[in-house]
């Protein structure tokens, strides 16, 4: 189905059923209605960062739900058709993710992101794989510890999914951050770039699960695979980048509305068309919104659309990033836990700090050789590389194949408990401690100014 028909009917697609407990309409109400609620609590009580009090909202109600099954065991049936009944990856990929993505790029300053542009593609390419292969092999070797045995093939993909950062938490977190414009780019940058490198990277591992399962896999085959998701990708984005612009440019801003027409057709248009080109639509949609973006343009491309047009991509932000978050902490409703699934979650999760200490640090010790880093890039981009809700809807989109037949069971559910498990500590733990190395980082590059500016002796000589 076309992404146009998702976004005016539904923000899901409808698995069949008799005798639906509630429709898609009554689904995008509570959704809303919950949304609305978590925010003004959040704002009101809790005073968190809205991805993280979504998330901490959600699970709780998720648990009350659980525990309270005994007592209101006609809310748990609820809560468990509406997470059942809407596939959760196409929710994000066919829907939000378009719209997140875009108005992410919208809000980045393309002058900053040029200066740190070799940084972002190095962090971005080189970062994603190297995390890949460490978290792959480091898990194949040490889930027999709590008595998995997981193929080298299902570890990588593991390893691919969980890798990239997810810039809907990022850009969230880095909003009200004190860093310096540089690091937040390289930050924003990296985790824009590396969400649509992660999902080729995924879908080139799973593409040669899947082949191998099934007798053979050709090498040039998977090249071609990566190569037309990434380019085309950019490509299309460029594409309905640049056309988009022009229009913009023919339109008076007085005419806000038609502008948001443009800027909405472009999203829609351009994701419907990646999906039947097979291209990666996260590609491009960011390459699309820096194409928009009006900061560190010059004057004429950063007037190109008035004032409104950048308010209504903020609220489009502002709402899906609530109902994103609501989504991701319901999904312990569907999750099936064991206790050894759960002890190779917690290995998972140093595996993947460490994986995303040597991503970020060899690519950063490379830059060094050149160029001045500041203190504290490593840790930082290490400690604030978020997982979201990319990396829940890639393994939960894994359920299609075990239910075909093509990857067992216990696979597809070790590797969402491990992923959820990864994303849960991100959002929370990560997302609540990262403001104290950010505020580490300032202080280092307050005293790095202080040590370089001239001495009063040196002045009067």
């Amino acid at each position: 189905m076309p992404v146009s028909e998702h976004f005016l009917f539904t923000l899901s697609s409808v698995k069949t059923n008799q005798n639906p407990i509630m429709d898609p309409l009554d689904f995008i109400t509570i959704l809303i209605i919950l949304a609305a609620f978590f925010l003004l609590m959040n704002q009101r009580y809790l005073k968190l960062p809205s991805t993280i009090g979504m998330m901490i909202m959600a699970l709780s109600l998720s648990l009350f739900i659980i525990f309270g099954e005994a007592i209101f065991s006609a809310l748990r049936t609820l809560a468990t058709d509406m997470m059942t009944r809407y596939d959760f990856s196409d929710v994000l990929f066919q829907v939000m993710l378009s719209f997140l993505l875009f108005a992410g790029a919208l809000e980045m300053n393309l002058a900053k992101l040029g200066e740190e542009k070799w940084v972002i593609l190095i962090l971005a390419t080189l970062g994603v794989l190297i995390s890949t292969f460490v978290v792959g092999f480091a898990m194949y070797y040490l889930l027999p510890l709590v008595g998995i045995k997981l193929e080298l093939i299902y570890c990588l993909l593991f390893g691919a999914l969980i890798s990239p950062t997810d810039p809907i938490s990022v850009l969230a977190m880095i909003k009200k951050s004190a860093v310096s414009k540089n690091l937040e780019s390289q930050i924003a940058g990296e985790s824009l770039f590396n969400d649509g490198i992660g999902v080729v990277v995924f879908l080139t591992i799973l593409h040669i699960a899947l082949a191998g399962n099934e007798g053979g896999v050709d090498p040039l085959e998977v090249g071609m695979l990566f190569g037309q998701e990434v380019v085309g990708g950019i490509a299309l984005g460029a594409l309905f980048g640049y056309l988009g612009l022009r229009l913009l440019l023919l339109i008076e801003n007085e005419y806000t509305e038609i502008e948001v027409l443009v800027t909405l057709s472009m999203v829609l248009g351009g994701a419907s068309i990646a999906e039947m080109l097979h291209v990666s639509g996260p590609l491009a949609m960011v390459t699309m919104g820096l194409f928009v973006g009006n900061q560190g343009r010059s004057s004429e491309l950063a007037n190109a659309a008035g004032e409104y047009v950048y308010k209504f991509w903020h609220l489009m932000d502002e709402a899906m990033n609530a109902i994103l978050f609501i989504l991701i902490g319901m999904q312990i409703i569907v999750i099936h836990w064991k206790l050894d699934f759960i002890l190779a979650a917690l290995i998972a999760i140093v595996i993947v700090l460490i994986a995303r200490f040597i991503g970020v640090g060899i690519p950063i010790g490379l830059y060094r050789l050149g160029k001045h880093v500041p203190k504290y890039t490593i840790r930082i981009l290490t400690w604030s590389g978020l997982r979201g809700g990319i990396s829940v809807a890639l393994s939960l989109s894994l359920y299609e194949y075990y239910k075909t037949g093509q990857m067992p069971e216990d696979t597809v559910n070790l590797i969402t408990v491990m992923t959820y498990c990864v994303v849960l500590f991100s959002i929370v733990v990560q997302g609540l401690t990262v403001k104290r190395l950010f505020a580490k980082a300032t202080d280092a590059r307050l005293e790095e100014k202080q040590e370089a500016a001239p001495q009063p002796e040196e002045v009067a000589e």
